[in-house]
């Protein structure tokens, strides 16, 4: 462990220049995922500009509780089942997921594939139900 922080002090603007790369790698990457928004914004977006709301968790847990209206493509079919959405190209998309780790690479095949608008809801549906917002259940 000494060794390492005797080469992060005398190697500097090494580990500076790979921490600016790792930031603007990341910060490049999110943008292509599409904006995010808070549970509270999704609902905002959702009342007022008509988003359509992509529910990308298995059938199951979508029956378990999901948002209102929301469209159920599960994540593992999500390449077969895109053609789906090209009606609603145009409109705001709000992809949600269980925690919001898959909604980020969905929204970056939707953003190539001509989609506008479209956000990733931070957090998921954890979030969703840690906001006590609510469900339909099936």
């Amino acid at each position: 462990m000494e060794s390492f922080i005797v080469f992060l002090g005398q190697q500097w603007m090494l580990v500076g220049a790979l921490m600016v790369c790792i930031l603007m790698l990341v910060f490049h990457d999110s943008k292509k995922a599409g904006a995010t928004l808070s549970p509270q914004g999704a609902v905002n977006l959702i009342n007022r500009e008509n988003a359509v709301v992509v529910d990308l968790r298995d059938a199951k847990e979508f029956k378990a509780g999901h948002i209102l209206n929301a469209i159920n493509i599960p994540y593992s079919a999500f390449d077969k089942r895109v053609s789906e959405l090209e009606k609603h190209k145009e409109k705001p998309l709000v992809l949600v997921c269980k925690m919001g780790q898959h909604s980020g690479a969905i929204g970056k095949k939707l953003a190539a594939q001509g989609f506008t608008g479209v956000r990733r809801m931070s957090g998921g549906m954890m979030e969703w139900q840690n906001s006590n917002l609510p469900l339909v259940k099936e």
